[in-house]
């Protein structure tokens, strides 16, 4: 067999691939694991979303090729979304793009924006998407510090006097993977005009904008000035309407973008599912804000639960205002992220997300999600407490 390509070589498995394999070997030998390390919701979409799909399949015309654009419908039901929603008019024609999940476009657009010699620029701890994306594009990653203590939100003051030569894309999610961060449109302002000024494209992934807690409304960077000529936002179903295995999103935003991203994705994919592209549009067009508040308040409740409990199985939680996640700092000064979870695996039966897969500040933390049923949230609460007592 010949020798893979060189790019495989910066390119390590998804880590949240490799965990799961290694939480599927566990299961196989009889051994219950809760999983707390991915964000995919345990909760159904809504049943007329469900119905659309069962619908549309059951005609005989729907099952053909979609087009690379997908079905103008689509487009224009999220540019609906966008005016209902943030109050942004958006182009149907040439500033939305259908995704076969957002985390596609996320990488395509590094394909279509980066080069060898090019430099991402990617908070330090985010999704490893965003990473992976310019590695396999054969850039480079400039990691943007955030802490806790700036709310995780980089300091673009100090990157314009630090700004690496060959940066072309900036990377931002609010609210936020893992640490459940949110950002005003204030900041976001700032970015836009950060972007701008330096010549960046930036990169907005926003599937958690309909995940907030304690009133908290998310907005969109496509509400700011100038936005619309140097930023593309990522949204998701995945998350905002429980439809993580449907695979469905757009990019929105810079006409060029739209543009440059469609070229790349073109020639990797042929579009979704019809009915899968109309159960999207009965979603955006006909699900109600108080749906989504009533799912919200399930998470926000076992949020509630877990960051009371959490301070007793040896993890200092941030207090997230979105997303489906605790970030948890490990107090145990003998424990880092990646030990504290390998321990809690085997264990207390409980598989998590050490924080090192989000860059080299998580380190010391680790990610637990909020999508499992209250019961079995409860029993890995109670377990990964009596672990964490017991070794003390």
């Amino acid at each position: 067999m010949p020798q893979p390509a060189n790019r495989l070589r910066s390119l390590s498995d998804y880590p949240l691939a490799t965990l799961g394999r290694r939480v599927e070997e566990l299961k196989s030998k009889g051994i219950d694991i809760i999983n707390l390390d991915v964000g995919s919701p345990d909760m159904p979409p809504p049943e007329v979303v469900i119905d659309t799909l069962s619908e549309m399949a059951h005609k005989p015309n729907t099952h053909g090729y979609s087009g690379y654009r997908g079905p103008k419908s689509f487009r224009e039901a999220v540019a609906r979304y966008y005016a209902r929603r943030f109050g942004v008019e958006v182009d149907p024609e040439t500033q939305i793009l259908p995704l076969v999940g957002s985390k596609e476009g996320i990488v395509n657009l590094c394909l279509a924006y980066l080069d060898r010699g090019d430099v991402a620029l990617v908070p330090d701890i985010g999704y490893p998407s965003y990473s992976l994306g310019a590695y396999l594009a054969g850039a480079s990653v400039h990691w943007l510090p955030v802490n806790e203590e700036t709310g995780f939100l980089p300091d673009l003051d100090a990157l314009s006097h630090n700004l690496p030569s060959g940066a072309k894309l900036l990377w931002m999610n609010y609210p936020n993977n893992p640490t459940g961060a949110v950002a005003s449109l204030e900041f976001y302002q700032q970015a836009v005009n950060f972007c701008r000024e330096h010549d960046l494209l930036l990169a907005s992934d926003n599937p958690y904008v309909d995940v907030t807690y304690d009133g908290f409304k998310a907005g969109s960077v496509l509400q700011t000035n100038g936005a619309l000529d140097c930023s593309v936002e990522f949204i998701s179903f995945s998350k905002t309407y429980n439809m993580a295995g449907w695979r469905l999103g757009a990019a929105v935003g810079s006409q060029t973008a739209i543009r440059n991203l469609l070229q790349v994705k073109s020639n990797f994919d042929s579009g979704h599912f019809l009915p899968i592209y109309e159960a999207g549009i009965t979603a955006l067009d006909e699900i109600p804000s108080s749906w989504i508040h009533d799912r919200n308040m399930v998470y926000q409740r076992r949020r509630d639960i877990m960051l009371e409990a959490l301070p007793q199985a040896g993890l200092t939680p941030y207090h997230p205002g979105g997303a489906l996640y605790l970030w948890g700092k490990v107090t145990d000064p003998s424990l880092d992220g990646a030990s504290y979870a390998e321990q809690a695996l085997l264990n207390a039966h409980v598989s998590m997300a050490p924080g090192a897969i989000y860059g080299p500040g998580g380190t010391q933390y680790v990610r637990l999600s909020v999508c499992t049923t209250d019961k079995r949230l409860d029993e890995a609460l109670g377990r990964l407490k009596q672990w964490y007592q017991e070794r003390n």
